[in-house]
């Protein structure tokens, strides 16, 4: 029975079998009656407006939870042949896969109970290493996967160590991934057979290459593979390995710091197509190399503005298409190169946040696209035709769209006359002239970037009245590498004089005034809220920090052992124990006399618990005002639909009590 047909029948409430040709030309009669009345009393009271009624009193304030059912769905896989969509969605409440096939409805392929991590689709598609871990623990385990039915089966159980980086053999029969299984810090690549789960080392030693080894590129023809030596956060080294021997070629081996990332082996084993910041000012470029000379030939010629730094690129299986995600001031655009011809494709008419760049065999293109007032969907661009499709339509739980707020792009000057960009929020009830409870968002990284992606909670908080201020400050990604390094060891308490410099800012522009402004970050933004009220005690009047770090010396003693080479290169090295200790706003805890929440998960691996606890105690012992949410069952960050909602409601009531019920003054 045609699909149309059923649909009718349903609608009109009766079986088809019952429905003759006479009643269903009849029944067609009444329709189009109907039609015809409902527009003539529409072109009647187009005019007119709704009765008053209760939904016109108050003000529309949707609870938290209901915003966390608004939904989003971000690509994680395409099949060659342009058939099979794979996307992440969080419909059920955790993270998990779906899969959308021609114009059918979403089928739902996992249901791990704390969500998934990653999702790595075979050549030929009919497979999927999926990665899921427990309670934040961030161990993930491998599971292979029936991408028809679902179907899973658990690979590995390296219970103490962690696992990703998947990428599939050419012929679909094994897997390549890094793992520290070995001894828990370095990270080396292994290869393992999915028919009988055995795996073996392919590269790195303790002694020569050990440290955070990630596998960048396979060959067209698998015999070579390119792999990334990450040393510090500005720095990498390009290998390449031979499979079939094992044999190794140091591609890159710098003496000035730089980052050879995105990189594409193109068919002649030759030509490394990648992204570059070794230049003058640091900016990630789109780059060429040749396998044997270390030279690289930066490509400008007006594809990509160069003062933009690309996030990632990505090339077809077939080499012909060149996929670029341009950050500029935040927000992300698309980019299409035709390889063969050095021409620039168009880009879809999408302004905000574009994420993915797969590329199927028709030249289509997979993407996600969001920005502040939009959640996240999955789309498809056929560049050459111009043809744009939105492929997920997710709920918005019944919230109008119309009370979300848009940023605006502001820069202000910080102490040392350093241009600082950031995001300014307003909320819809703002009034010029008159000052409202105002919050400073830190981001985390510290290499991190605030970008203008849609964010439930910050929408949430602006409903409740509070404007927010999302600085970029040195340090922050997205910049280049000068810009990034600013913050780095020593130089660590200028990024809290641009945080500084950013409240001055909302003062003089009389956004806001002394006793309405709290802060809030979370991991190194944690940090920085902790930083910031011992180094700036009368500043605020509330603070939130949620994973933060309190004392950079046992952070760095804690913290997983694969983590710390790279941290202390940002943080400073525990042989430094002076400046550690000068540096952590533990030893000042005395100082702390603004009200304060912290939030952690006993499970986090990247900034233990007891940061958390030693910060509580700290205040406490002094007299300071502490409040505390700490989360069995979580890691760094809460990411149960529960525990989040637990958080965000306690958070707007924390920041009443301290901002608005009291609008205490904290000093002169």
């Amino acid at each position: 029975m045609p699909y149309r047909a059923i649909r009718r029948a349903v609608l009109v409430g009766l079986p088809f079998s019952r429905l003759s040709f006479l009643g269903l030309a009849f029944l067609g009669l009444i329709i189009l009656g109907s039609a015809f009345l409902g527009l003539a009393s529409i072109a009647a009271g187009e005019n007119r407006e709704r009765p008053k009624s209760l939904l016109d009193r108050g003000k529309y304030i949707p609870d938290i939870a209901t915003f966390l059912h608004i939904g989003g769905a971000s690509p994680v896989g395409y099949s060659w042949d342009g058939e099979d969509v794979y996307f992440l969605g969080s419909m059920s409440g955790e993270s998990q896969v779906y899969r959308i096939t021609g114009e059918g409805w979403p089928y739902q392929l996992t249901t791990f109970e704390d969500g998934i991590d990653f999702f790595d689709l075979s050549h030929d598609g009919t497979m999927a290493i999926v990665g899921a871990s427990t309670g934040g623990s961030e161990q993930s385990q491998l599971y292979l996967m029936d991408t028809k039915t679902g179907r899973v089966v658990q690979l590995t159980h390296f219970e103490e160590s962690k696992t990703g980086n998947v990428v599939w053999a050419r012929d679909n029969g094994s897997i390549y991934y890094r793992s520290n299984e070995e001894n828990g810090r370095d990270f080396f690549i292994y290869q393992m057979g999915i028919s009988t789960g055995e795996h073996h080392k392919l590269f790195g030693d303790t002694v020569h290459i050990g440290g955070y080894n990630v596998i960048t590129n396979l060959s067209q023809d698998g015999r070579k593979m390119l792999i990334a030596n990450i040393t510090s956060s500005v720095n990498d080294d390009l290998y390449l390995l031979d499979l079939p021997t094992g044999a190794y070629e140091t591609l890159t081996h710098d003496d000035a710091d730089a980052f050879y990332m995105c990189t594409t082996l193109m068919p002649d084993n030759k030509t490394i197509w990648m992204t570059c910041n070794n230049n003058d000012d640091g900016i990630n470029r789109l780059a060429r190399m040749e396998v044997g000379s270390p030279r690289v030939e930066y490509i400008d010629d007006g594809w990509i503005d160069p003062k933009w730094e690309i996030d990632n690129i990505v090339v077809s299986r077939d080499y012909r298409i060149m996929v670029a995600l341009v950050n500029e001031n935040g927000y992300v655009r698309l980019r299409i190169r035709d390889l063969e011809t050095g021409r620039m494709l168009p880009s879809p008419p999408l302004d905000g946040i574009v994420g993915g760049g797969y590329v199927d065999r028709h030249g289509n293109i997979l993407i996600s696209f969001t920005g502040p007032t939009q959640a996240p969907e999955v789309w498809r661009w056929n560049p050459v035709k111009r043809e744009l499709t939105q492929l997920t339509f997710s709920t918005y739980a019944g919230i109008d769209r119309a009370v979300f707020t848009e940023p605006r792009l502001i820069q202000y000057e910080s102490f040392d006359g350093l241009e600082i960009p950031a995001f300014l929020y307003l909320p819809p009830t703002y009034e010029p002239g008159a000052p409202i409870p105002f919050i400073i968002h830190a981001h985390g990284g510290p290499e991190g970037q605030y970008q203008p992606y849609f964010l439930r909670n910050v929408q949430y908080l602006l409903l409740h009245g509070y404007g927010l201020l999302a600085p970029n400050p040195r340090g922050s990604s997205g910049y280049g590498r000068n810009y990034k390094n600013l913050d780095n060891y020593t130089k660590r308490k200028d990024s809290l004089k641009d945080y500084k410099a950013a409240v001055d800012w909302l003062i003089k522009k009389d956004y806001t005034r002394k006793g309405m402004i709290g802060i809030r970050g979370s991991s190194y933004g944690g940090y920085v809220v902790l930083g910031m009220l011992t180094e700036y005690p009368a500043l605020f009047s509330a603070g939130i920090d949620i994973v933060g770090i309190a004392n950079f010396k046992t952070f760095l003693e804690n913290t997983s052992p694969y983590r710390r080479a790279l941290r202390e290169s940002e943080y400073g090295p525990l042989s430094d124990p002076e400046f550690l200790i000068g540096a952590s706003p533990i030893h000042k805890a005395h100082l702390i006399q603004t009200p304060l929440l912290v939030v952690h998960g006993e499970n986090d691996p990247r900034v233990p618990v007891d940061e958390a606890r030693q910060i509580i105690n700290a205040v406490k012992s002094h007299g300071g005002i502490v409040d505390s949410l700490i989360f069995p069952d979580e890691g760094h960050g809460a990411s149960k639909r529960v525990n989040i909602i637990r958080e965000y409601r306690k958070q707007v009531e924390f920041f009443d009590t301290h901002l608005k019920s009291t609008a205490r003054i904290s000093g002169p």
